[in-house]
């Protein structure tokens, strides 16, 4: 089994190389793989393998924690049932986890995304803020950021805006401007990947949640490292899930157009070179490789007669 999941993760490696550089991976205490994401910070979502024979891999979680009792091999296997959409199941066995061990953080992360994943939020909200609880720095100490999204959805539409969510915004300039430090920034692309790459793992229709923060990770790659090439494909990300107004527009047009210039100087940089008629030249090549030709010829030639003498001589003395 677990030999079939490597192999898996070894195909996917050799049909998108990207996807195995550096990216996070996820390996259960069994040893099955069922992950390796993309490397950077664009969220892909991660890249799942083998997902067609979970069923097998929590049979042998299953029987691996009967006969250890380690509660890990249990973990994991909520952690497959949530893969595999089994919500309920997955909550009444973390449920029961908890009353085993309580106070483990993965069951408390993960009660609260399944619960949030069947639309209890409010369920959701009350275990992810234990988990905080129990490690803030858990999942690059992005969860401040997952509470928030839990309390937008609670209270409704009007509160998914970039000064709830994340207590700032970038204007609505035709570029992104900001008050926060290098630091401030860095630390919420951090926070805005790793929940983006939770999410469009699962989500994969329009979403306006999705779709404004990948929005703002766009606005800070942009502040950040003036790439404007993966600004870009963020913010058409966003545009994908959703995400429409003026501002964006007007930002995707400037994006665009800094694009191109780059492009225009950088083609004015190539040096152009003159086409020029090509110089007769006698069959040189050709000729000094036949001369090679007829002096290999005579040296085997010469050293076959050679050889052939002293066989002579070797049978006369003989």
């Amino acid at each position: 089994m677990r030999l079939f999941l490597l192999i898996s993760a070894l195909f996917l490696c050799s049909i998108s190389a990207q996807a195995c550089l550096n990216g996070e991976t996820k390996i259960l205490k069994n040893g099955a793989f069922i992950y390796e994401d993309y490397e950077g910070m664009i969220p892909h979502g991660h890249q799942f393998v083998g997902i067609s024979q979970l069923d097998e891999v929590n049979r042998e979680l299953d029987s691996l924690y009967k006969k250890t009792k380690d509660i890990d091999y249990l973990s994991d296997k909520g952690y497959v049932l949530i893969l595999q959409g089994k919500y309920q199941e997955a909550i009444n066995l973390y449920l029961e986890i908890e009353k085993i061990k309580p106070n483990r953080y993965s069951t408390a992360s993960n009660i609260g995304t399944a619960y949030e994943l069947i639309g209890n939020n409010q369920k959701a909200l009350e275990w992810i803020k234990k988990s905080v609880q129990i490690d803030k720095e858990s999942h690059n100490g992005s969860e401040w950021l997952h509470v928030k999204i839990l309390e937008a959805k609670i209270k409704g539409d009007a509160y998914i805006t970039s000064s709830f969510l994340l207590n700032t915004d970038f204007g609505t300039n035709e570029k992104p401007i900001t008050n926060l430090s290098t630091k401030e920034l860095l630390e919420l692309q951090k926070a805005l990947y790793y929940q983006l790459n939770e999410r469009v793992s699962f989500i994969k229709k329009e979403n306006k949640i999705v779709a404004l923060l990948m929005f703002d990770l766009g606005n800070v790659f942009f502040l950040i490292n003036n790439d404007v090439e993966s600004t870009e494909t963020l913010y058409q990300k966003a545009k994908g899930y959703g995400f429409s107004n003026s501002f964006l527009e007007k930002r995707l047009a400037f994006i665009q157009s800094k694009i191109k210039k780059h492009d225009e100087s950088t083609d004015k940089d190539i040096p152009v070179i003159e086409k020029k008629e090509p110089i007769k030249q006698e069959n040189t090549k050709s000729e000094g490789t036949n001369n090679l030709y007829i002096y290999l010829l005579g040296a085997v030639f010469a050293v076959g007669i050679i050889l052939f003498i002293f066989r002579k001589k070797f049978k006369k003395q003989a």
